[in-house]
């Protein structure tokens, strides 16, 4: 395992018991983000590091009970907190990694990533396996409920001209992994950008 793991591991499973308690009111922000993917009944969609699973109950209402809602994370503390809140009803849960995943190429309609992208190692070959399991016209979402000002204010850091996240650095990011970003919402309230499969 590769340092870049353990450290991920090492992070979220110290916060994992604790994570749904420290961010109470996330769930409506999950669910709008959600509906911003334009899911439909039996679509095949991935909550890529999904967490403690706050997606997938809106994933699932999306895509019904005919349509599949996988959960993948690195950390087994995230999805054994996951079971404990009763969402693996609503996925399938995978400890893996989402620079190798176990999906056949293209069997996917989307991806939602809830505050992924800054704990990748590799960003454009982690968001070139994402494309690789999505079918060209499908969709990815990168969300976090709170914008990037907001983020770092409250981990104590200032934003820096390398932020990820910054639509000039993201943009081509995605454009270098396979993805056309289409919309890009930095607010306060939620940060937000959607990426269509390119053919």
């Amino acid at each position: 395992m590769s340092d870049d793991h353990t450290h991920v591991q090492e992070f979220f499973g110290a916060r994992a018991a604790d994570w749904d308690r420290r961010f109470p009111d996330d769930g409506p922000a999950y669910a709008a983000a959600v509906g911003e993917l334009g899911l439909r009944k039996g679509d095949r969609v991935l909550d890529a590091g999904c967490g403690t699973g706050r997606a997938l109950p809106p994933l699932r209402t999306a895509v019904g009970q005919s349509g599949l809602v996988v959960g993948a994370d690195l950390t087994p503390a995230m999805l054994h907190a996951a079971v404990r809140a009763g969402r693996d009803r609503d996925g399938h849960l995978l400890l893996t990694d989402v620079a190798a995943l176990p999906l056949r190429s293209r069997s996917l309609d989307a991806v939602f990533a809830a505050g992924l992208v800054a704990h990748l190692p590799d960003p454009a070959g982690n968001l070139r396996e994402l494309a690789r399991v999505v079918r060209p016209g499908g969709v990815l979402a990168l969300f976090h409920p709170i914008g990037r000002v907001a983020l770092a204010a409250r981990q104590g850091r200032r934003i820096t001209p390398d932020d990820l996240r910054s639509e000039p650095n993201l943009r081509p990011l995605l454009a270098g992994s396979g993805w056309d970003m289409t919309a890009y919402v930095d607010e306060d309230a939620r940060f937000l950008a959607l990426a269509v499969r390119e053919g």
